[in-house]
C-alpha cells in the first residue's frame, strides 16, 4: 500500500482529499447534529447529484467541457443551500419543510440529467458511491482551498456558531445577525458535501457529516471534546474505508460508512459500560 502511494498521483491525491473531507465533514456535522438539521446533507447531496449530472450531459450531448462535474456539484449545491434559506423565509411556521422540498427538486432533476445523457456510466457510478482513483490533482486543490475556508469561517465566527445551535432565540436577542450567519454555515456545508462525494459518494455523504457526530455524543463531556471526538472518528472511518476498499477492490463510501457504524456501536457499548460499572458502584 506505502508502495503504491508513493507510485501513483492519484492515490495520494485520493488519500490526502480523504484526509481533510475526514476533518470538515465532522465538523460542520457537530453543527447541523446540534441544531438537528441532519436530513439538510441528504438535501444538498442529492442536488449536487443533479449538477454533477448537468455536467456530464452538457460534455456527451455537446461534446465540450464545459464544466467538470466537482464544479458542476459545487455551482448546484451552493444553489440549493440559498434556496432552502429562500423557502425557511417563506415557510416561517413550518421551516422543515424547505429541505423535503430541495431535496424532492433534487432527485427530480438528478433523474432527467442522467436520462438526456444516456444513463449511468462508470463515472456517474464513481459519484454515487465513491472511488480511490476519481480525485484528480485540480480537484484535490479545490477542496485544499474549500478546507482553508471552512476552517476559517469556523474559527471566526464558533461564538456565534455555537450560539446559534443552541439558542436561536437568544442568538437574535444578543445582536447576532442569525439569518446571515445561517446562511453562510449552510453555504459551507453546500461545498463540503460537493467536495466529499468524491470519496465518499452522494448516497453515503450525509453519512460522514452524522455517524461520527453520534459516535462522538455518547463519549463527550462538552461541546468542544464532542467536536474533536467527531473528527477522530471521522479520520478513522476515512482512513480504514480507503485501505480496506482499495485492498477489496469496491467503492471506498461503503466501507467508510460501514467502520463510522462499526465506531458508533462501539461508543454505545463502551458508554453503556461505564454507566454499569458507575451502577454497580452505587
Amino acid at each position: 500500500m506505502i508502495a503504491d502511494l508513493m507510485t501513483y498521483d492519484f492515490l495520494r491525491q485520493t488519500f490526502l482529499t480523504g484526509i481533510l473531507i475526514g476533518i470538515i465533514a465532522p465538523l460542520l456535522g457537530t453543527f447541523i447534529v446540534v441544531r438537528r438539521l441532519s436530513l439538510i446533507a441528504d438535501a444538498l447531496s442529492h442536488v449536487t447529484l443533479s449538477g454533477i449530472a448537468f455536467s456530464l450531459f452538457i460534455e456527451k450531448k455537446f461534446a465540450f467541457y464545459m464544466l467538470p462535474p466537482l464544479y458542476g456539484g459545487l455551482l448546484f449545491s451552493v444553489l440549493g443551500s440559498i434556496f432552502i434559506e429562500k423557502l425557511r423565509s417563506v415557510y416561517k411556521a413550518y421551516q422543515e419543510i424547505a429541505i423535503p422540498i430541495i431535496l424532492s427538486g433534487g432527485v427530480g432533476l438528478s433523474v432527467i440529467f442522467i436520462a438526456l445523457a444516456d444513463g449511468f456510466n462508470t463515472e456517474l457510478m464513481n459519484y454515487l458511491f465513491g472511488s480511490a482513483s476519481a480525485v484528480s490533482k485540480s480537484d484535490f486543490f479545490t477542496i485544499l482551498i474549500i478546507t482553508v475556508f471552512v476552517l476559517f469561517i469556523i474559527t471566526i465566527f464558533y461564538k456565534e456558531l455555537f450560539t446559534l445551535s443552541f439558542d436561536e432565540e437568544h442568538s437574535k436577542v444578543s445582536g447576532i445577525h442569525s439569518k446571515q450567519i445561517h446562511l453562510l454555515f449552510i453555504i459551507l456545508t453546500a461545498l463540503v458535501i460537493a467536495g466529499s462525494i468524491q470519496i465518499v459518494g452522494v448516497l453515503l455523504v450525509s453519512a460522514l457529516m452524522t455517524l461520527p457526530v453520534a459516535a462522538s455524543m455518547r463519549i463527550a463531556k462538552g461541546f468542544k471534546q464532542m467536536m474533536f471526538l467527531a473528527i477522530a472518528f471521522g479520520e478513522l472511518a476515512v482512513m480504514i474505508g480507503l485501505i480496506s476498499g482499495y485492498y477489496l477492490n469496491i467503492p471506498p463510501g461503503g466501507t467508510i460508512v460501514m467502520v463510522a457504524i462499526i465506531i458508533l456501536l462501539l461508543s454505545i457499548a463502551y458508554k453503556r459500560l461505564q454507566e454499569s460499572k458507575m451502577g454497580a458502584k452505587q
